[in-house]
């Protein structure tokens, strides 16, 4: 697939995606959405890459939705330029069905969508990211901000909610009061202030970004066996949401038991006593154990 909206550029085991309408500070459309969801389905079928990374083009990370359709923007019967609308869901009575494929939220598919990722991603939030922007990134494992980069859930000031499934991510993320505080307001807000409430782990200089995104994405490409980093971040995620331990303790026991009978197993522990870097052979296209996934698959209903 040949892409407008974004870049998709793999190098030594790491894929960047960039998200490229810097004439627009990259802001999110139906096309964008679809080209991002196609991506990491395509980086999940490629062995070869390790890990991703999520830019953007300029000097913004993605100004939010495109608004150019102005007060239709959100207005989904409104607009005739969705490419994911599938009918209408008001009904003849008037009534709305609201398990219509026409009233999901496109952020939503998106973060969705990465929160299935089998590879660790990171964003590297190169400049503003606000409303999509930002909501798009907490589905993301690790967020890395440049020192110009804001922040904003702006949702309340556009007349809507947060969307993306940010509701269920950012609580997890940054605690219930600091997400509250911040979708409340609207307010845009420095990479200082990201920083200091839990949503970015480091700020670096414009120039520097990249190169430490990359260098992390490196020291997991370099190191890790990719089944067991494709099982620990599913693992990590969605066991958090679980009502009691026992049930980590009934997948860690299952991983545990299935990877270490495999060959990365035994490459891990013979590699660390030869004092030489592994050579894992386990490939995540063929490899996962067979009781992944252990989860029942979630329909919009």
């Amino acid at each position: 697939m040949a892409y407008t909206t974004i870049k998709y550029e793999v190098s030594e085991n790491i894929l960047t995606l960039t998200l490229n309408r810097p004439d627009k500070l990259n802001a999110f459309t139906g096309e964008m959405m679809m080209e991002m969801i196609d991506a990491f389905d395509r980086a999940d079928a490629d062995d070869e890459i390790r890990a991703i990374i999520v830019t953007g083009e300029g000097r913004a990370f993605c100004a939010g939705a495109d608004l150019s359709a102005g007060a239709k923007t959100f207005d989904y019967e409104a607009r005739t330029d969705r490419p994911d609308k599938q009918g209408n869901p008001v009904q003849a009575d008037g009534s709305i069905d609201w398990s219509h494929e026409a009233v999901r939220d496109g952020g939503g598919r998106l973060t969705l969508r990465i929160f299935e990722s089998l590879k660790p991603v990171i964003a590297a939030v190169n400049g503003p990211a606000v409303g999509i922007g930002v909501t798009m990134q907490l589905a993301m494992d690790i967020r890395l901000a440049s020192d110009t980069a804001k922040f904003g859930f702006v949702f309340a000031r556009r007349g809507i909610v947060p969307e993306a499934c940010s509701s269920w991510f950012l609580p997890r993320i940054v605690g219930i009061s600091k997400a509250l505080e911040w979708t409340y307001s609207g307010r845009v807000f420095p990479a200082s202030e990201a920083l200091a409430g839990g949503l970015v782990s480091a700020i670096y200089k414009p120039e520097d970004l990249l190169p430490a995104a990359r260098a992390m994405a490196r020291e997991i490409a370099d190191n890790t066996a990719s089944v067991s980093v494709a099982l620990t971040r599913q693992m990590m995620w969605r066991i958090s949401a679980m009502d009691h331990p026992m049930e980590a303790h009934k997948i860690d026991s299952r991983a545990i038991y299935a990877r270490g009978r495999t060959q990365d197993a035994k490459e891990g522990v013979v590699s660390f006593l030869e004092k030489r870097p592994a050579v894992y052979p386990d490939k995540v296209s063929k490899n996962m154990p067979s009781f992944f996934p252990w989860w029942p698959k979630r329909e919009y209903k």
